[in-house]
């Protein structure tokens, strides 16, 4: 078993950089990270393909969604920590974009 220590645990932003994403592990199914948002901001994540499951280590948000696939904290009324599983591993399928870009021109 192996154990990460950093995993989970809040991490402010550095480099002008509005939050903070840390990967902890790949595998070929998928990958584990931990999301940080300040209390105060906003979640700047993009679209992707890739199932996920939020685990709140720390913090306080809203978590809107439209159906499951638009989905973004709001009122973050805390510092955010959220544990991150992706299957498959996060940016292992193409974006959201490049996908519907490549359906439309074939």
């Amino acid at each position: 078993m192996q154990v990460i220590e950093e995993a989970g645990r809040y991490t402010p932003a550095t480099g002008g950089e509005p939050n903070h994403w840390a990967e902890h592990l790949a595998s070929a199914d998928l990958s584990v990270g931990t999301y940080s948002i300040p209390a105060g901001g906003l979640d700047d994540q993009e679209p992707h393909r890739e199932d996920e499951i939020y685990v709140v280590q720390a913090g306080a948000a809203t978590l809107v969604t439209d159906s499951g696939k638009e989905h973004r904290f709001t009122d973050v009324r805390e510092d955010l920590a959220l544990l991150v599983v992706f299957a498959p591993p996060y940016g292992s399928r193409p974006d959201v974009e490049n996908a519907a870009a490549a359906a439309s021109s074939s």
